[in-house]
């Protein structure tokens, strides 16, 4: 984020607006963009929803209720546009098991019976597209882009210093560590879910720091995109596991996938616990204190 001089000694809230215009503006070419499918629309917009989310996290502090209804409003449109996602995320996790080499061991599933799973589930996501990606969602989301903008513009981002800002990205991480699991072959999918919802919105938060630390903060971020990927990886297969209940789409082949899918997670979750023993080794504090040092610094530089 630039530096700034005069009452706006430390130019962070122009560098808060800039990246919340920015955000804004990948969601508008999500919803607009003729050469996406509902499907690759409906990815991109709830990407550039939970950066947004992030940043409204963020501000909760300096700006209180409107960034926090702000915040909540994007989550129940994210929740909205959901149902294509959880199919989305059992088609994923049939790819990945893919890559686990399905039908080795003790695990046997023709190629045609994978054809159908995927062919049925694709079916399910399409239907689910057409149901909740409707044109009245995508005014509603584009009257909510608008307010976006306007509230971005009104706000007195201009004043909030990164000390404020710092104890924000310092609660989120703080968050995501508490749930780092003992036993992660123990945890519940509903536990690493949280975890991971934690850990997409402590990467997104990151990003906008990332000027102050360039190839450090690069690393962090992809290593807490790793990690991320992981625990996404994880949650596909819990998805896929639920879609094999009874009278569920993928129940008649559930006693051929379990085992696949039980070596699968087990395999992430071994590269999740590695991933996050690093990127949460330090203490909140610790990194309170290191962003601060990292801003200090940026700033003498400026001058």
């Amino acid at each position: 984020m630039a530096g700034g001089t005069g009452k706006n000694r430390q130019g962070f809230g122009d560098g808060l607006a800039t990246a919340g215009h920015a955000i804004i503006a990948d969601a508008r070419k999500a919803l607009t963009d003729p050469q996406s499918s509902d499907a690759e629309a409906v990815h991109d917009l709830r990407k550039a929803l939970k950066r947004w989310r992030a940043l409204m996290r963020l501000l909760v502090g300096p700006l209180g209720e409107p960034a926090d209804q702000m915040r909540r409003e994007a989550r129940a449109l994210m929740r909205e546009l959901a149902g294509a996602r959880d199919v989305q995320s059992a088609l994923d996790a049939l790819a990945d098991l893919g890559k686990g080499n399905l039908g080795k061991g003790k695990v046997t599933i023709s190629p045609t019976s994978l054809k159908t799973i995927h062919r049925r589930l694709t079916e399910l996501r399409d239907a689910a597209e057409k149901t909740g990606f409707t044109p009245e969602m995508r005014e509603r989301l584009t009257q909510y882009l608008d307010f976006a903008d306007l509230s971005l513009e009104r706000w007195p981002l201009r004043e909030i210093e990164f000390d404020t800002i710092a104890d924000a990205l310092t609660a989120t991480y703080r968050r995501a560590r508490q749930l780092v699991p003992e036993d992660w072959h123990a945890c519940e999918p509903e536990h690493l879910h949280d975890l991971r919802r934690r850990v997409v919105e402590h990467r997104h938060q990151m990003d906008l720091i990332e000027p102050l630390w360039p190839r450090l903060g690069q690393l962090w971020a992809e290593e807490a995109q790793r990690l991320r990927n992981q625990l996404g990886a994880c949650q596909d297969l819990a998805v896929l596991t639920n879609m094999m209940a009874p009278h569920q789409p993928v129940a008649p082949w559930r006693s051929r996938l379990v085992p696949a899918i039980e070596a699968r997670r087990a395999m992430h979750l071994n590269n999740a616990s590695r991933l996050a023993s690093r990127l949460f080794a330090e203490k909140p504090k610790a990194f309170r204190a290191r962003i601060a040092a990292l801003w200090t610094a940026r700033r003498q530089r400026n001058q």
